[in-house]
């Protein structure tokens, strides 16, 4: 892992126009019980990144995209997942789900996700030095 190519692929349960993000930062303050989206809330304040997050995703020694559902409109290269999902996609592989959303939504704070990250991208790693070259 954190080798040539290596991304991480974070897809949120939202869509990315302009009115969208409006709607969904509405909707995290009004209503945050019925906020479709865990991956958004848990990395999202009303309408910016929360700077910890950015921060940890900048010390990450790989790529990072992020995508919402409505891009993914005729991608056929990452695997079919409920929303929120985030992937990870290795050199000239397929991406991978690494974390699902039933995992994303069991994150009380933005702690739980950074431990399950770094444990799921840590448990890719020793897997890749397992195989044989």
């Amino acid at each position: 892992m954190g080798g040539h190519g290596t991304e991480l692929i974070l897809v949120y349960n939202a869509d990315g126009g302009v009115f969208d993000r409006l709607f969904d930062a509405a909707h995290k303050i009004v209503s945050p019980s019925t906020y479709p989206c865990s991956l958004c809330a848990l990395t999202y304040g009303p309408v910016a990144m929360r700077r910890r997050w950015k921060d940890y995703l900048d010390s990450l020694p790989l790529t990072v995209r992020f995508l919402h559902r409505d891009e993914l409109a005729g991608r056929s290269d990452l695997p079919e997942a409920e929303l929120p999902a985030i992937f990870l996609q290795e050199a000239c592989n397929r991406p991978g789900l690494l974390i699902a959303a039933t995992e994303l939504a069991a994150c009380e704070g933005l702690d739980d996700l950074t431990t399950l990250l770094d444990r799921r991208l840590g448990e890719c790693a020793a897997a890749g030095r397992d195989q044989p070259q």
